[in-house]
């Protein structure tokens, strides 16, 4: 296995943290990389001995180190690959169970608390002097008094306490164990300085082949994954997106390991308040200022302060647990966003530097070349189709709101003239049927005055009328 260093560690004696033995790193350590001109071509290997690399420069010979740090061998190094072998065939891998880098076990962590708090209050106990609700005899009496002689809210604010603290210590191990996979030589230069679908599955088989404790880690899983994605589909944009999505997931694991710690910050103040409430009860409670007698009174007055001192010091007591507990949380979770920075900043700065899908080969890899071609014009018209697609059925849609539009404007003319021609042809049937019974009446009456005359001339038929004339009376007249 392969390690890292860095330059001032150079001399000291560290534990490995595959075997847990002690190494002594070396006093002098390799030269660094030369520059990325001077890469080899993109086989990952080295030219055959006479024959120029297709980039017009000779390799270098493999390096010791990279950009990220020098390297050592401990124990067994990488397989060489030399010239002539044959190409690789890929294996069958099915990874391997990845357990949770950031949320420890709460039942374990459960347990410590209450183990921590046991233990808090054993040593508590013998520094108790004083009476019980007296007076506190020195700082030590009264961390008993505040531990062991209130209410239990004091008793629910330690254990609480003690149990975040035991998350925080399963959260510094799971650190630990993270920061210890970060010195471990994932892409060794021996296997070839860049990374391309010859060589890459050696790569995958090296990270196979590192200790099982350390690579269950963030680090190794996300370039396991991101190798085996390189693997089949040899394009370097995929595994980049892969790869920030992957940081994402991490974060967000990060983030979400801090819940069950937020809950216990947040309930300890808060339980604080509640003995407060409950002590101002019992000191309200024991006020008795309705006897005579003035020894009884003051035996209330003792009870009032006890309640006071109860509620006080149990207020007291959350709020420190609470500041005490905010510390190492805060502390932690910056550790473990630095962790996942260098981690972002090793997969950036090494690993997809030396990722080659073959597309930003000069005059080399025409298939290459022409692969990413097809790919960038078929993800181009995959695109214009999918806006055509949408300019389609925005047009479609609009020309079916234009139709519905005229159909339900043609419907309410259809009806407004059907309203309009009924009314008109009511108007008529009554002016008619108005006239009519006019002149249905006017002719009855006329019929019925006729019926009259001929009645009358009739019984006049028979009979002679005879006409007198009437002389008129003057002054000169005579009768």
């Amino acid at each position: 296995m392969q390690l890292k260093a860095e330059p001032e560690m150079a001399g000291k004696t560290v534990r490995c943290p595959g075997c847990n033995t002690k190494l002594s790193i070396p006093a002098t350590l390799a030269a660094p990389l030369p520059a990325p001109s001077g890469l080899p071509a993109p086989s990952g290997l080295p030219s055959p001995s006479g024959m120029p690399s297709p980039s017009g420069i000779t390799p270098p010979a493999p390096a010791e180190n990279d950009a990220y740090g020098s390297e050592y061998e401990h124990g067994h190094s990488a397989p060489d690959l030399a010239p002539g072998h044959t190409a690789y065939q890929p294996k069958e891998r099915g990874g391997w169970e990845e357990t949770d880098p950031t949320n420890p076990n709460p039942w374990l962590a459960l347990a410590i608390g209450a183990v921590a708090s046991l233990a808090w209050f054993g040593i508590m106990f013998p520094f108790g002097k004083g009476a019980y609700n007296a007076p506190p005899v020195d700082t030590m009496d009264y961390l008993h008094d505040l531990f062991l002689e209130r209410t239990w809210v004091n008793y629910m604010e330690t254990f609480f306490f003690f149990w975040a603290i035991g998350l925080i210590y399963l959260k510094i191990q799971k650190l630990r164990h993270q920061k210890d996979a970060m010195i471990l030589d994932v892409v060794p230069v021996e296997l070839g300085q860049e990374i391309n679908h010859e060589n890459v599955g050696h790569f995958i088989d090296h990270l196979y082949g590192l200790p099982s404790r350390l690579r269950d880690s963030m680090m190794v899983n996300r370039i396991r994954k991101g190798l085996e994605l390189f693997e089949i589909r040899q394009n370097n944009g995929e595994v980049s997106n892969m790869m920030s999505a992957q940081s994402d997931i991490d974060g967000s694991r990060i983030g979400g390991s801090f819940s069950l710690i937020k809950v216990f910050l947040w309930a300890i103040p808060i339980l604080g308040f509640i003995g407060t409430v409950l002590g101002l009860s019992q000191a309200i409670g024991s006020i008795d200022l309705q006897v005579s007698d003035i020894s009884k009174v003051m035996g209330s007055l003792g009870k009032v302060t006890s309640g006071l001192g109860t509620a006080f010091d149990t207020t007291l007591l959350g709020l420190v647990l609470a500041m005490f507990l905010n510390f190492p949380m805060n502390a932690i979770s910056k550790a473990e966003d630095d962790n996942l920075n260098s981690i972002d900043a090793f997969c950036n700065e090494v690993l997809m530097p030396r990722l080659n899908d073959g597309g930003g080969v000069a005059g080399g890899d025409t298939n290459g070349i022409m692969d990413t071609l097809v790919k960038a014009v078929a993800s181009s018209q995959k695109e214009f189709l999918v806006d055509l697609n949408a300019l389609s059925k925005h047009v479609r849609e609009q020309a079916d709101n234009l139709d519905k539009r005229a159909a339900a404007h043609q419907e309410r003319v259809d009806s407004e003239f059907a309203i309009a021609l009924n009314r008109m042809r009511e108007d008529m049937t009554n002016s008619v049927k108005d006239s009519v019974k006019s002149t249905t009446d006017y002719t009855r009456a006329l019929s019925s005055g006729i019926q009259s005359l001929n009645t009358l001339l009739s019984e006049l038929g028979g009979k002679q009328i005879m006409i007198h004339q009437v002389k008129k009376k003057g002054w000169f007249s005579r009768e």
